[in-house]
């Protein structure tokens, strides 16, 4: 009886491994990007490929195993985010690390400032369109993974990363007129 359990447990076992080779990354990416936090978005990595585990042989039957994982990666980690959110003892931890040993300090700072200037925008951008630009622009899905993902349809998904690129445009150019007047 036991042989029997192994022996059926055995393929799910590989189609996971074959899943955690080929899509980790892009779990890790997807769940970083709503998360911002390494020891978290590895948490919800975690999680992902235990509920495909817990799945079973039902993960075979998977027709497009990329998107069915990205969509998983996304909403295990918009369930972390909401428990961080309300778990008010939480403290975020700094991930300020050097661009290179061979930058100057002066850039290095100039390049944080930036990169914090660009995350505080996008942050600032309502959830719908914010979740459309980071899955198209930073992780790189398609249209049709982030509807897939997010529960709309395609054109919705561009409608929305063409939106908030058009705020963050515009927030950009106001803030740089802000600066040449100083």
């Amino acid at each position: 009886m036991a042989d029997e359990a192994v022996a059926l447990a055995q393929p799910a076992g590989d189609l996971l491994e074959v899943a955690v080779r080929e899509h980790a990354r892009l779990v890790y990416r997807i769940a970083y990007s709503v998360l911002r936090n390494a020891s978290e978005a590895e948490d919800a990595v975690q999680e992902v490929f235990l509920r495909t585990l817990r799945y079973g042989k039902k993960f075979a039957e998977v027709s497009d195993q990329k998107a069915w994982l990205a969509q998983i990666a996304w909403r295990t980690a918009v369930e972390h985010r909401r428990r961080a959110v309300h778990d008010a003892g939480r403290s975020k931890e700094a991930d300020d690390t050097l661009l290179s040993t061979e930058l100057g300090a002066e850039r290095v700072l100039i390049e944080n400032e930036r990169s914090e200037f660009l995350k505080q925008l996008i942050s600032g951008l309502p959830d719908e369109l914010r979740d459309s630009l980071v899955l198209s622009a930073l992780e790189e899905l398609s249209p049709r993974e982030i509807g897939t993902m997010l529960g709309i349809s395609e054109a919705a998904v561009r409608s929305r990363a063409f939106r908030a690129r058009q705020i963050l445009r515009e927030r950009m150019t106001a803030r740089a007129r802000i600066g040449v007047k100083k």
